[in-house]
């Protein structure tokens, strides 16, 4: 009976684990492309290709890089416990974001959203999000990779159903988590910036 017992619980565990990511299509890449092209006509379309890419091949890398074997609950679990190096969302957001600026985009900027920040009855979750030069994080688009476990997400910020997604600083701000240096009296030096 013991042994019935440890194989039952040894297959509802393995039914919990999914597959490895795999990278992403062509189609899917030219998917994500023309949908960041269309967020300003002057958005470069080499570049919105260029993030594209990127933003699969990335979320591929750090799914194995995190050894993404679980739904992203149970990973964050085992994060948490030590037995996992990364993969908390907001390790995917902050990882996202820095490979893609890495690329330094003169015509797309890269920005964090924060979700669930002004409840205590869901968990935050955090992203990166693409946009066009010097638009709002809103007219965006989501790059969620944590949210399907190592595949990439994404939708415009507005249509996104499952997340009402806040420009992180203006959480960190509405925390009072970020603090602003004085400038000495004359400084002509900018403050410091988040």
């Amino acid at each position: 009976m013991i042994r019935l017992l440890a194989l039952l619980s040894l297959l509802a565990l393995t039914a919990c684990a999914s597959a490895p990511p795999s990278p992403g299509t062509a189609s899917q890449i030219t998917a994500l492309a023309r949908e960041i092209q269309s967020l300003s006509p002057q958005v470069d379309p080499a570049e919105a290709e260029r993030a594209a890419r990127i933003a699969y091949s990335e979320t591929y890398r750090l799914a194995r890089a995190y050894q993404i074997t679980d739904p992203p609950l149970i990973h964050n679990a085992k994060v948490n416990a030590g037995t996992k190096p990364r993969g908390l969302c907001y390790h995917w957001a902050e990882d996202m974001e820095r490979r893609l600026n890495a690329e330094g985009f003169t015509t797309l900027d890269l920005t964090r959203a924060i979700a669930n920040s002004e409840t205590r009855f869901l968990i935050e979750h955090s992203t990166a999000v693409i946009t066009a030069k010097g638009a709002a994080m809103e007219a965006g688009i989501v790059l969620d990779p944590w949210r399907d476990g190592g595949r990439l997400f994404w939708s415009r910020v507005a249509t996104d159903k499952r997340y009402d997604w806040l420009p992180r600083l203006d959480v960190l701000r509405a925390r009072g988590q970020i603090s602003y240096a004085q400038r000495p009296e004359g400084s002509l030096a900018a403050p410091p910036s988040d």
